[in-house]
């Protein structure tokens, strides 16, 4: 489900290259997350000017927010080359081994979505951002007396990681990164800036009420936004001499089936099954799912997000329960306690 959504939040195989061009390549550049950038021009800086490497960094937060723009960032400014990985992709602690005494001095290493570190491999990372050294066992298969141990020593470098779970870090490894932060939802005033640079560099002229309309209905996450926009261009190229004024933006994100508060068809089902069949809840999520068709696991990682983050449900030790906001936004009149009252 969550693949074919124009409004997930997950990375998609169409957002790759665009994104890559789309990328700020400087702090200056980056739109938003001010706290962040503030801390990252004070520790980029500090690091320069002492011919350092960077501390550790571990940026997290919901998907589509920037995190791997800021990665190449730093890179970028630190003047370093980057090396990019991802948890998954790293099956053996050979694998990380590999690519650690691989990197250049000063060199960053991007390991993306870095909770799914298998736990031997995060194991080897220990000593690496520590110490700076790899211990590695030679002889003995591994184990046993002829087993030796001999600790390599490793150039100075940075990883940043790069976490939507920040909660499924173990202590140890959250405990060894000196710089974590922690990115936000983007208020509608930001992501309006970050739309207005993308339509710039896509070539797309839009009307200051289309950037607003669409900066409303893009959940907070630039990611979003830019592949709304992508979409919209279409429909200006075909219907409105290539501008995206306010009646094609509306036009556009009604056939694309984006509502006022940014939900698409599956967030509305979830709330008209929730407040219809069940009168509101509280339901139980596999009853629910049931009811839907879907697993609880979609449920609960996909759609139930957004819906809590706007207001619309609430999760209560009875069950799933639709809001009052809820409720409004279906047109549907109802009470406390349920959706007709209790």
């Amino acid at each position: 489900m969550e693949e074919d959504r124009l409004v997930s939040r997950q990375e998609r195989a169409e957002d790759i290259e665009i994104e890559a061009g789309l990328r700020p390549r400087t702090l200056g550049e980056y739109i938003g997350q001010r706290p962040v950038k503030a801390q990252l021009e004070v520790f980029i800086r500090a690091a320069r000017e002492r011919s350092e490497v960077m501390d550790h960094v571990l940026l997290y937060g919901p998907p589509g927010l920037g995190k791997t723009t800021l990665a190449h960032i730093i890179a970028r400014e630190m003047d370093a080359p980057i090396r990019v990985t991802s948890g998954p992709a790293i099956e053996r602690p050979a694998d990380l081994a590999s690519i650690l005494t691989r990197l250049e001095p000063g060199g960053v290493l991007f390991i993306d979505e870095i909770h799914r570190l298998a736990r031997p491999s995060e194991e080897v990372l220990y000593p690496a951002m520590e110490d700076g050294a790899l211990d590695v066992v030679l002889g003995g298969k591994g184990k046993g007396l002829g087993a030796q141990s001999m600790r390599i020593s490793l150039p100075p470098f940075t990883i940043v990681g790069a976490t939507t779970r920040a909660g499924l870090l173990t202590s140890p490894l959250r405990d060894r990164f000196g710089i974590t932060l922690r990115l936000e939802f983007y208020p509608e005033e930001d992501l309006g800036q970050v739309i207005v640079r993308a339509a710039g560099l896509l070539g797309v002229a839009i009307e200051k009420e289309a950037v607003a309309m669409l900066a409303a209905r893009s959940r907070g996450t630039p990611r979003i936004a830019n592949r709304v926009l992508r979409r919209l261009r279409d429909f200006a190229q075909v219907r409105a001499g290539g501008v995206i004024t306010e009646a094609v933006a509306e036009e556009g994100l009604k056939l694309l089936g984006i509502d006022k508060r940014g939900l698409d068809a599956s967030d509305r089902r979830y709330l008209a099954v929730l407040a219809g069949q069940f009168q509101g809840g509280p339901v139980g999520v596999e009853t629910l799912a049931a009811a839907l068709s879907e697993e609880s696991e979609t449920l609960e990682d996909v759609l139930e997000p957004y819906l809590l983050q706007e207001g619309f449900i609430e999760r209560t030790p009875r069950g799933r329960q639709v809001t009052a906001a809820g409720r409004s936004h279906l047109g549907i009149p109802g009470g406390t306690g349920g959706l007709f009252g209790s």
